[in-house]
Protein backbone atom coordinates (compact mmCIF):
# COMPACT_ATOMS: atom_id res chain seq x y z
CA UNK A 1 0.00 0.00 0.00
CA UNK A 2 1.52 3.19 -0.69
CA UNK A 3 0.94 6.27 1.62
CA UNK A 4 2.04 10.17 1.53
CA UNK A 5 4.94 10.20 3.51
CA UNK A 6 6.87 7.29 1.45
CA UNK A 7 7.26 7.48 -2.49
CA UNK A 8 5.92 4.80 -4.32
CA UNK A 9 9.33 3.98 -5.88
CA UNK A 10 10.59 3.48 -2.93
CA UNK A 11 7.57 1.60 -1.27
CA UNK A 12 8.05 -0.86 -4.04
CA UNK A 13 11.80 -1.05 -3.24
CA UNK A 14 11.38 -1.54 0.31
CA UNK A 15 11.58 -4.95 0.38
CA UNK A 16 14.35 -6.06 -2.13
CA UNK A 17 17.62 -6.32 -1.03
CA UNK A 18 19.71 -6.66 -4.46
CA UNK A 19 19.03 -3.39 -7.23
CA UNK A 20 20.54 -2.99 -10.57
CA UNK A 21 20.36 1.21 -11.00
CA UNK A 22 20.74 1.24 -15.09
CA UNK A 23 20.75 3.51 -17.69
CA UNK A 24 18.57 3.22 -20.31
CA UNK A 25 19.35 5.66 -22.80
CA UNK A 26 23.01 5.51 -23.28
CA UNK A 27 26.12 8.20 -22.39
CA UNK A 28 25.39 9.85 -19.30
CA UNK A 29 22.02 8.32 -18.34
CA UNK A 30 23.80 6.31 -15.73
CA UNK A 31 24.49 9.70 -13.54
CA UNK A 32 20.77 10.53 -13.56
CA UNK A 33 20.57 6.80 -11.31
CA UNK A 34 23.23 7.89 -9.00
CA UNK A 35 21.21 9.68 -6.34
CA UNK A 36 18.51 6.75 -6.51
CA UNK A 37 21.30 4.29 -6.09
CA UNK A 38 23.36 6.24 -3.03
CA UNK A 39 19.77 6.62 -1.19
CA UNK A 40 19.12 2.53 -1.82
CA UNK A 41 22.79 1.82 -0.58
CA UNK A 42 21.85 4.42 2.48
CA UNK A 43 19.13 2.12 3.10
CA UNK A 44 20.96 -0.94 3.19
CA UNK A 45 20.30 -2.60 -0.09
CA UNK A 46 23.09 -4.34 -2.46
CA UNK A 47 22.85 -1.90 -5.34
CA UNK A 48 24.60 -1.89 -8.70
CA UNK A 49 25.41 0.27 -11.90
CA UNK A 50 25.14 0.03 -14.88
CA UNK A 51 24.59 1.71 -18.25
CA UNK A 52 23.89 1.10 -22.38
CA UNK A 53 27.20 2.73 -23.55
CA UNK A 54 27.96 4.70 -26.08
CA UNK A 55 31.69 4.38 -25.89
CA UNK A 56 34.06 1.95 -27.71
CA UNK A 57 33.64 -1.25 -25.59
CA UNK A 58 34.78 -4.20 -27.72
CA UNK A 59 38.54 -3.06 -27.62
CA UNK A 60 38.56 -3.62 -24.01
CA UNK A 61 41.00 -6.07 -22.85
CA UNK A 62 39.31 -9.67 -21.64
CA UNK A 63 39.52 -9.41 -18.29
CA UNK A 64 36.74 -6.70 -18.75
CA UNK A 65 34.18 -9.06 -19.54
CA UNK A 66 32.51 -11.15 -16.99
CA UNK A 67 29.97 -12.53 -19.61
CA UNK A 68 29.54 -11.64 -23.36
CA UNK A 69 28.38 -8.05 -23.78
CA UNK A 70 28.99 -7.21 -20.23
CA UNK A 71 31.92 -5.13 -19.50
CA UNK A 72 32.92 -4.01 -15.66
CA UNK A 73 34.32 -1.00 -15.91
CA UNK A 74 36.70 -0.15 -13.17
CA UNK A 75 39.16 2.88 -12.28
CA UNK A 76 41.81 0.76 -13.48
CA UNK A 77 39.97 0.04 -16.71
CA UNK A 78 41.97 1.33 -19.99
CA UNK A 79 40.37 4.18 -20.91
CA UNK A 80 39.93 4.56 -24.96
CA UNK A 81 39.45 7.71 -25.78
CA UNK A 82 38.25 10.71 -24.23
CA UNK A 83 34.48 9.71 -23.75
CA UNK A 84 33.88 7.20 -21.87
CA UNK A 85 31.13 7.80 -18.80
CA UNK A 86 31.02 4.75 -17.05
CA UNK A 87 34.97 4.53 -16.19
CA UNK A 88 34.48 8.20 -14.66
CA UNK A 89 32.00 7.38 -12.85
CA UNK A 90 34.07 4.48 -11.38
CA UNK A 91 36.75 6.75 -10.94
CA UNK A 92 34.49 9.02 -8.96
CA UNK A 93 33.11 6.80 -6.77
CA UNK A 94 36.05 5.38 -6.08
CA UNK A 95 37.35 8.58 -5.00
CA UNK A 96 34.50 8.53 -2.93
CA UNK A 97 35.00 5.37 -1.48
CA UNK A 98 32.05 4.02 -2.68
CA UNK A 99 31.94 0.53 -4.31
CA UNK A 100 33.25 1.36 -8.12
CA UNK A 101 32.21 -0.51 -10.92
CA UNK A 102 29.66 0.25 -13.44
CA UNK A 103 28.61 -2.62 -15.61
CA UNK A 104 28.59 -1.32 -19.50
CA UNK A 105 26.03 -2.65 -22.15
CA UNK A 106 26.80 -2.36 -25.74
CA UNK A 107 24.47 -0.68 -28.04
CA UNK A 108 22.36 -3.58 -29.26
CA UNK A 109 19.19 -4.86 -30.81
CA UNK A 110 17.17 -5.99 -28.14
CA UNK A 111 17.98 -10.12 -28.13
CA UNK A 112 21.44 -9.42 -27.09
CA UNK A 113 20.73 -6.64 -24.73
CA UNK A 114 18.02 -8.96 -23.08
CA UNK A 115 20.74 -11.84 -22.92
CA UNK A 116 23.26 -9.41 -21.64
CA UNK A 117 20.48 -8.54 -19.07
CA UNK A 118 20.27 -12.05 -17.97
CA UNK A 119 24.76 -12.74 -17.97
CA UNK A 120 24.98 -9.68 -15.71
CA UNK A 121 21.94 -10.81 -12.97
CA UNK A 122 23.84 -14.38 -13.09
CA UNK A 123 26.78 -12.87 -12.73
CA UNK A 124 25.60 -10.61 -9.39
CA UNK A 125 23.67 -13.43 -7.87
CA UNK A 126 20.07 -12.38 -9.38
CA UNK A 127 18.42 -9.20 -7.95
CA UNK A 128 15.29 -8.53 -6.64
CA UNK A 129 14.79 -5.55 -8.91
CA UNK A 130 15.89 -3.15 -11.81
CA UNK A 131 15.47 0.56 -12.08
CA UNK A 132 15.92 1.83 -15.34
CA UNK A 133 16.81 5.74 -15.06
CA UNK A 134 16.31 7.77 -18.22
CA UNK A 135 17.53 11.34 -17.97
CA UNK A 136 14.70 12.89 -19.75
CA UNK A 137 11.55 11.68 -20.17
CA UNK A 138 11.21 9.91 -23.85
CA UNK A 139 10.84 7.05 -22.49
CA UNK A 140 7.37 7.82 -21.82
CA UNK A 141 6.61 8.36 -25.26
CA UNK A 142 4.45 5.30 -26.67
CA UNK A 143 4.76 6.13 -29.95
CA UNK A 144 2.36 8.38 -31.87
CA UNK A 145 3.97 11.66 -31.01
CA UNK A 146 4.17 13.82 -33.09
CA UNK A 147 8.12 13.87 -31.55
CA UNK A 148 9.83 10.88 -30.13
CA UNK A 149 13.39 12.67 -28.99
CA UNK A 150 15.88 9.54 -29.54
CA UNK A 151 13.96 6.85 -28.88
CA UNK A 152 16.19 4.03 -29.93
CA UNK A 153 18.57 3.34 -26.87
CA UNK A 154 15.50 3.67 -24.89
CA UNK A 155 13.57 1.43 -26.42
CA UNK A 156 16.04 -1.08 -26.67
CA UNK A 157 15.96 -1.41 -22.83
CA UNK A 158 12.63 -1.32 -21.97
CA UNK A 159 11.62 -4.23 -23.85
CA UNK A 160 15.18 -5.93 -23.02
CA UNK A 161 14.10 -5.51 -19.25
CA UNK A 162 10.27 -6.13 -20.18
CA UNK A 163 11.08 -9.37 -20.83
CA UNK A 164 12.59 -10.02 -17.71
CA UNK A 165 9.85 -11.86 -16.22
CA UNK A 166 12.16 -13.27 -13.32
CA UNK A 167 12.75 -10.07 -11.79
CA UNK A 168 9.91 -9.14 -9.31
CA UNK A 169 10.27 -5.59 -9.35
CA UNK A 170 10.78 -3.83 -12.78
CA UNK A 171 10.87 0.05 -12.44
CA UNK A 172 11.92 3.27 -14.82
CA UNK A 173 12.23 6.88 -13.11
CA UNK A 174 12.83 9.59 -15.62
CA UNK A 175 14.97 12.95 -13.90
CA UNK A 176 15.22 16.07 -16.51
CA UNK A 177 11.53 16.90 -17.52
CA UNK A 178 11.83 19.47 -20.69
CA UNK A 179 15.55 18.55 -21.33
CA UNK A 180 14.10 16.54 -24.35
CA UNK A 181 12.56 19.59 -26.07
CA UNK A 182 15.61 20.29 -28.03
CA UNK A 183 14.81 17.11 -30.14
CA UNK A 184 11.24 17.58 -30.60
CA UNK A 185 9.60 16.31 -27.64
CA UNK A 186 6.39 17.99 -25.87
CA UNK A 187 5.76 17.92 -22.80
CA UNK A 188 2.15 18.50 -22.25
CA UNK A 189 1.92 14.93 -24.34
CA UNK A 190 4.36 13.83 -21.90
CA UNK A 191 1.78 14.69 -19.11
CA UNK A 192 -0.71 12.69 -20.79
CA UNK A 193 1.26 9.41 -20.96
CA UNK A 194 1.66 9.61 -17.51
CA UNK A 195 -1.81 10.43 -16.57
CA UNK A 196 -3.18 7.55 -18.99
CA UNK A 197 -0.45 5.63 -17.40
CA UNK A 198 -1.50 6.45 -13.91
CA UNK A 199 -5.44 5.55 -14.55
CA UNK A 200 -3.63 1.91 -15.64
CA UNK A 201 -2.31 1.89 -12.34
CA UNK A 202 1.43 2.11 -13.42
CA UNK A 203 2.16 5.72 -12.58
CA UNK A 204 4.76 6.15 -9.15
CA UNK A 205 4.58 9.61 -9.26
CA UNK A 206 7.15 12.01 -8.73
CA UNK A 207 9.44 13.66 -6.03
CA UNK A 208 12.63 16.31 -6.20
CA UNK A 209 16.48 15.71 -5.73
CA UNK A 210 16.72 18.37 -2.55
CA UNK A 211 20.66 20.10 -3.34
CA UNK A 212 21.00 20.30 0.47
CA UNK A 213 20.33 15.95 0.78
CA UNK A 214 23.69 13.80 0.63
CA UNK A 215 22.65 12.46 -2.53
CA UNK A 216 21.66 15.60 -3.94
CA UNK A 217 25.04 16.82 -2.53
CA UNK A 218 26.59 13.92 -3.97
CA UNK A 219 25.14 13.92 -7.48
CA UNK A 220 26.37 17.65 -7.59
CA UNK A 221 29.94 16.87 -7.21
CA UNK A 222 29.60 13.85 -9.60
CA UNK A 223 28.42 15.80 -12.52
CA UNK A 224 30.98 18.43 -12.06
CA UNK A 225 33.85 15.71 -12.15
CA UNK A 226 32.32 14.36 -15.15
CA UNK A 227 32.22 17.99 -16.78
CA UNK A 228 35.80 18.76 -15.69
CA UNK A 229 36.61 14.96 -16.67
CA UNK A 230 34.54 15.32 -20.39
CA UNK A 231 35.24 18.99 -21.14
CA UNK A 232 34.58 18.44 -25.01
CA UNK A 233 31.22 16.38 -24.47
CA UNK A 234 29.28 17.04 -21.07
CA UNK A 235 26.23 16.18 -20.81
CA UNK A 236 23.82 18.69 -21.30
CA UNK A 237 21.13 16.75 -19.52
CA UNK A 238 23.01 15.98 -16.41
CA UNK A 239 24.16 19.94 -16.70
CA UNK A 240 20.77 21.10 -16.80
CA UNK A 241 19.65 18.66 -13.92
CA UNK A 242 22.61 20.11 -11.47
CA UNK A 243 21.89 23.69 -12.89
CA UNK A 244 18.08 23.09 -11.53
CA UNK A 245 19.27 21.38 -8.48
CA UNK A 246 21.07 24.22 -7.59
CA UNK A 247 18.09 26.67 -7.85
CA UNK A 248 19.34 28.35 -11.72
CA UNK A 249 16.67 29.23 -13.90
CA UNK A 250 16.47 30.24 -17.38
CA UNK A 251 18.71 29.86 -20.16
CA UNK A 252 21.83 28.88 -17.84
CA UNK A 253 25.28 28.39 -19.23
CA UNK A 254 27.48 25.85 -18.47
CA UNK A 255 29.33 24.27 -21.76
CA UNK A 256 29.93 25.69 -25.03
CA UNK A 257 27.76 22.66 -26.42
CA UNK A 258 24.31 24.90 -26.49
CA UNK A 259 25.62 27.86 -27.07
CA UNK A 260 23.49 27.56 -29.80
CA UNK A 261 19.99 26.90 -28.16
CA UNK A 262 18.09 28.71 -25.06
CA UNK A 263 17.53 26.41 -22.35
CA UNK A 264 14.94 26.63 -20.12
CA UNK A 265 16.78 25.42 -16.40
CA UNK A 266 13.72 25.19 -14.29
CA UNK A 267 12.50 22.99 -10.73
CA UNK A 268 10.80 20.36 -12.96
CA UNK A 269 14.25 19.35 -14.00
CA UNK A 270 14.98 17.86 -10.36
CA UNK A 271 12.03 16.05 -10.00
CA UNK A 272 12.02 12.13 -10.74
CA UNK A 273 9.09 10.73 -12.83
CA UNK A 274 8.51 6.73 -11.87
CA UNK A 275 6.69 4.38 -13.39
CA UNK A 276 6.14 0.57 -13.43
CA UNK A 277 8.27 -0.76 -16.44
CA UNK A 278 5.85 -3.67 -17.61
CA UNK A 279 2.89 -1.42 -17.39
CA UNK A 280 5.16 1.77 -19.24
CA UNK A 281 6.06 -1.35 -22.05
CA UNK A 282 3.04 -2.44 -22.26
CA UNK A 283 1.39 1.43 -23.10
CA UNK A 284 4.13 1.62 -26.20
CA UNK A 285 2.58 1.14 -29.21
CA UNK A 286 5.50 -0.27 -31.43
CA UNK A 287 7.47 -2.22 -28.52
CA UNK A 288 6.64 -6.01 -29.81
CA UNK A 289 8.28 -5.05 -33.28
CA UNK A 290 11.74 -4.85 -31.43
CA UNK A 291 11.62 -8.16 -29.94
CA UNK A 292 13.75 -9.57 -32.30
CA UNK A 293 16.03 -6.65 -33.52
CA UNK A 294 19.58 -7.67 -32.70
CA UNK A 295 21.72 -4.09 -33.66
CA UNK A 296 20.41 -0.62 -33.02
CA UNK A 297 19.91 0.54 -36.46
CA UNK A 298 17.12 -2.20 -36.84
CA UNK A 299 15.12 -0.72 -33.65
CA UNK A 300 15.68 2.67 -36.01
CA UNK A 301 13.98 1.37 -38.84
CA UNK A 302 11.78 -0.47 -37.16
CA UNK A 303 10.16 2.71 -35.45
CA UNK A 304 10.53 4.50 -38.69
CA UNK A 305 8.46 2.12 -40.60
CA UNK A 306 6.07 1.76 -37.20
CA UNK A 307 5.55 5.58 -37.80
CA UNK A 308 4.95 5.69 -41.64
CA UNK A 309 2.47 3.50 -41.21
CA UNK A 310 0.19 6.02 -38.80
CA UNK A 311 -2.66 7.79 -40.39
CA UNK A 312 -2.39 10.35 -37.76
CA UNK A 313 0.01 11.73 -35.25
CA UNK A 314 -0.39 13.46 -31.88
CA UNK A 315 0.13 17.36 -32.33
CA UNK A 316 2.47 18.89 -29.79
CA UNK A 317 0.21 21.34 -26.78
CA UNK A 318 1.03 24.06 -25.40
CA UNK A 319 0.48 24.30 -21.63
CA UNK A 320 -2.83 26.20 -21.29
CA UNK A 321 -1.39 28.25 -18.03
Amino acid sequence: MFTLHEPPLFTRLRDARRVLVAGAGGGFDVYAGLPLALALRAAGKDVHLANLSFADLYGLPAEVWPAPDVAAVRPGTPARGDYFPEHTLATWLDGHGLPATVYAFPRTGVKPLRDAYRALLDHLGGVDAIVLVDGGTDILMRGDEHGLGTPEEDMASLAAVYGLDEVPHRLVACLGFGVDAHHGVNHALVLENLAALDREGGYLGAFSLPRDSREGALYLDAVAHAQASTPGRPSIVNGSVAAAVRGEFGDVRFTERTRDSELFVNPLMSVYFCADAPALARRNLYLDRLEDTVLMRQISSRIEDFRDGLPVLRQPRAYPH
